[in-house]
């Protein structure tokens, strides 16, 4: 028979009591026919782990059954052996701990005790040769090849060759779960073990297509350097060509971040010195955008500045604070980046509102000579023309001298007959005078055909008749406009400051809702914004089969960009119920209007039924493009995008290829052609239609 004894003691007592096991090592329940014995030996009051209540109920039963009997010795003699191998496999299912002590009379009583309550001076002890180690667990879990239960145990094996031999069996504490516990732990352990197969599979496979993804972008890549764009600085700048520049302003973050850290920990000689080689790097930059503009000292204080921030690294250096002070330093300036992005929309929309100084002083100076050379008594020629329908009308509604005779000259210049060509230019009051001057004495060439007309002339135009001029005269609108230019404004965001530009207070720029009133005796008329240059021959327009729509124009949304919901608040009912958000915008700047349809449809009517729901702007934001697409939507002709080009006035970085075919090029936007902030690339197209050797414009120093 192959067993193993052991006594468990507790070392720290002289007195012990034992319990010697002979004990087959597999523990295979009716699969070896082996005998096993127990004996117990007490002398004392002491503590017995173990990881079952075998020996107390065993006891008990077994002495019931007559199976065992206790000698005067104390030892216990098994009578039948195979019953008392079958009682005891059974009670070894059932984990427990106990307590064992003998009276003065010799009768042994046994109580149930906590694992957790023993010492660790508890271990297990072979008494032939004294060997001894800490209690191993044993977990039972099921054999799913054979019917019955093994031992398995938990722990690894020590690789001590002593303690590897034959026979040798720690002493067992089983688990405390049943079976079919038991069994769900595997099966959960295995659903894991799947779920993380899978995912790893899922990372490769995401690894894989990243990979193929940057592989194919690389391969797409385009290697040749693009021009920046920049209304402060020069039009061209190589990225690849600043290395120098870049390590530089790379230097002074690590250098504000470490005087800051060296500020805090009292190194003054280190703060200082820092600061001080920030300040010569700085001065070294300059306003330089590439290398080529930086100082010739750079270079020397790139490597000086190294130094120090070396030096810094290895006395301050610590990962934890230098993140927690590059995060604190983001955060500072993209909050300052916030700041300056609306102060920059602000001050954006008042540099566009302000007329420069020459611009003023060309109207002031024509409408002198206007009234003092006797012009204003001058009566106009060629009345026949300006209602003949067989003629090309166009309508110009503005009160910028300088920009509406770019308009003419550059349509005049491209036209195949200039002398069929009539502009019809409606001014305000204030600069009516100069605008009649500008044309009598620069008439345009060829022939054409410029009337010149005050909006106060329009008596019909009033508040009892125009929805629009009666709000237009409220005083909440007006305080509404005029706040704009309260600093309290940039609070606001860019999209609401461009919306609060008091020229949409102007009459001007609502009259082109009224044009079959202008002009009651024309049938079609080409309406032209006044930052527009024309660049073609424009008299194929009025060839164009409008199919029954009133207005021809260019749309101009692309993909998602500048449909309806763009422009509409699609969260008021009325709106929603009567227009489709994803409907394409059009452009105002040149449009061709039939006005024999427009009075059939009577649009002007449907213009002042929406104007007056708007009255509380909560149907759209103020201006003139959102009121034109809802009064002509589902009446206008979308024309070949080759006639309108949009965006000079605040896109840098559209296609010059398609400026230069379009047949009209518009600077809608903030950035106009005759104001500093022009996008510089883009001035030249409208500045060669401005005759810089007039006498008037060189007298406002008005110059390229």
């Amino acid at each position: 028979m192959s067993s193993s004894e052991w006594e468990f003691r507790n070392r720290g007592d002289d007195l012990s009591l034992s319990v010697s096991l002979s004990v087959h090592r597999q523990w295979k329940f009716f699969r070896e026919r082996q005998l096993a014995s127990l004996l117990c030996l007490s002398s004392a009051s002491h503590w017995l782990p173990s990881t079952v209540t075998w020996l107390e109920q065993m006891y008990l039963m077994l002495q019931r059954d007559k199976v065992i009997s206790v000698n005067t010795d104390r030892s216990v003699i098994a009578s039948n052996v195979e019953i008392a191998r079958e009682r005891v496999h059974l009670l070894l299912l059932e984990p427990a701990l106990f307590q064992m002590k003998s009276n003065n009379l010799g009768a042994v009583q046994i109580s149930r005790v906590r694992m957790g309550d023993l010492s660790a001076s508890w271990v297990l002890e072979n008494p032939i040769d004294g060997k001894q180690e800490h209690p191993k667990s044993f977990q039972m879990v099921e054999d799913s090849s054979q019917s019955g239960m093994i031992f398995e145990e938990k722990t690894q094996h020590p690789t001590d060759d002593h303690q590897s031999g034959e026979g040798e069996l720690p002493y067992p504490r089983l688990s405390s779960m049943s079976p079919v516990k038991l069994k769900r732990r595997v099966m959960r352990q295995e659903r894991r073990n799947l779920r993380t197969a899978e995912l790893i599979g899922k990372d490769t496979e995401a690894n894989n297509q990243m990979a193929a993804a940057a592989i194919e972008r690389s391969n797409d890549f385009d290697p040749l350097v693009k021009g920046k764009y920049s209304i402060w600085r020069s039009d061209y700048e190589s990225p690849n060509s600043d290395s120098t520049l870049k390590l530089m302003q790379d230097q002074i973050i690590m250098a504000k971040a470490y005087a800051n850290i060296a500020k805090s920990k009292n190194e003054t000689d280190l703060f200082n010195s820092l600061m001080k080689h920030l300040k010569l790097s700085q001065h070294a930059i300059g306003e330089a955008s590439s290398d080529l503009e930086l100082h010739s000292s750079a270079f020397n204080r790139a490597k000086a500045m190294g130094r120090v921030l070396s030096a810094a690294k290895d006395k301050l250096y610590d990962c934890l604070t230098v993140e927690r002070k590059l995060r604190a330093m983001l955060q500072s300036t993209e909050e300052k980046v916030n700041d300056l992005k609306k102060k920059s929309a602000f001050l954006i929309q008042l540099a566009a509102k302000i007329v420069p100084k020459p611009l003023h002083c060309l109207p002031l100076q024509l409408a002198s000579d206007y009234f003092l050379l006797g012009y204003h008594n001058r009566e106009d020629a060629k009345k026949e023309k300006l209602e003949d329908p067989s003629l090309y009308h166009y309508a110009i509604f503005s009160d910028n001298v300088l920009a509406t005779s770019v308009v003419v000259n550059s349509t005049v210049v491209h036209a195949k007959e200039p002398n069929k060509h009539v502009f019809h230019v409606v001014t305000d009051k204030l600069n009516y005078a100069a605008m009649r001057m500008w044309f009598i004495v620069n008439p345009p060439a060829g022939g054409a055909t410029v009337q010149v007309e005050n909006i106060d002339d329009f008596k019909w135009l009033n508040s009892s008749s125009c929805s629009v001029l009666r709000q237009l005269e409220s005083a909440r609108l007006q305080e509404y406009y005029f706040k704009a230019n309260d600093p309290s404004s940039l609070s606001i965001g860019s999209d609401h400051l461009k919306y609060r530009n008091p020229k949409y207070l102007s009459l001007l720029n609502h009259l082109r809702f009224y044009l079959p009133d202008v002009y009651p005796k024309l049938d079609k008329i080409l309406f032209l914004d006044d930052d527009i240059v024309i660049q073609k021959d424009l008299t194929p327009l009025w060839s164009v089969d409008l199919q029954g729509n009133v207005n021809g124009a260019v749309e101009t949304c692309k993909e998602s960009f500048h449909r309806y919901d763009k422009y509409l608040n699609f969260s008021n009912p009325l709106i929603s119920a009567n227009f489709d958000p994803h409907a394409c915008g059009w452009a105002y700047g040149m449009n061709i209007f039939d006005l024999k349809e427009w009075r059939k449809r009577n649009i002007t009517g449907i213009y002042h039924r929406w104007q007056d729901m708007n009255e509380d702007r909560t149907l759209w934001k103020l201006g003139t493009l959102p009121p034109g697409l809802i009064t002509f939507y589902n009446l206008t002709y979308p024309l070949d995008r080759g006639w309108h080009a949009l965006g000079l006035g605040y896109d840098p970085a559209l296609n010059q290829t398609a400026i230069k075919n379009a047949a009209v090029i518009h600077y809608n936007g903030n950035y106009k052609p005759w104001l500093d902030l022009a996008i510089s690339k883009y001035k030249a197209y409208w500045s060669k239609y401005v005759m810089f050797d007039n006498p008037y414009l060189r007298l406002c120093r008005i110059s390229e």
